[in-house]
């Protein structure tokens, strides 16, 4: 980000569009990011320069119980989603995350990650386990790394709505030439 962050969101925000469109932004932090007081200054700013699109806070690591009840009432009560990205994999367990999900909105399985670990075979097995806790949790579940088409006709047939990957568009670079914004369904 830019020495003066609000400089580089309002040109951000302007690009994107999101009043003409009601596109969703999302962004990453990790524990340490969502601990720092500028930066969750920074996100609000954002999220009331967006207004009324959506904004989406996604959770890289997974939090203890103390830290996901705080994220939760501070950014809810903003209007901003809180999500836990690439459950199933690294850290982000069912055992280690199952204390999160009452206080998050939606997860995401990023099926990219088994197919570079070698586990593809895993990935139908681990898709629907995956969404079937959504379902339990009333969470919304995407799914990440969409590639063609095989891909977006196993998760309408796995019953998954929200997609995310390649196969709807490539990230665009932004005027500083960061690549910060992703296609998505």
């Amino acid at each position: 980000m830019s020495k003066y962050p609000n400089t580089f969101l309002e040109q951000l925000a302007s690009q994107l569009q999101t009043k003409a469109t009601n596109q969703v932004l999302a962004l990453n932090l990790n524990r340490q990011q969502a601990e720092d007081d500028l930066m969750l200054g920074t996100i609000i700013y954002l999220k009331k320069r967006l207004n009324p699109a959506a904004l989406t806070i996604e959770l890289t690591e997974c939090p203890s119980l103390n830290e996901i009840q705080k994220y939760s009432l501070f950014f809810h009560q903003h209007d901003i989603k809180l999500s836990i990205d690439d459950v199933g994999t690294g850290s982000s367990t069912f055992e280690n995350i199952r204390h999160a999900l009452p206080f998050v909105d939606q997860i995401k399985f990023a099926m990219q990650n088994l197919w570079m670990s070698g586990q593809a075979e895993r990935i139908p097995h681990e898709l629907a386990f995956w969404r079937d806790i959504a379902q339990s949790y009333h969470l919304e579940f995407i799914l990440e790394g969409v590639e063609d088409q095989g891909d977006q006709k196993m998760a309408e047939q796995q019953g998954i709505e929200w997609h995310q990957g390649y196969y709807y568009g490539k990230p665009r670079l932004v005027d500083d030439g960061r690549q910060l914004v992703n296609g998505g369904c």
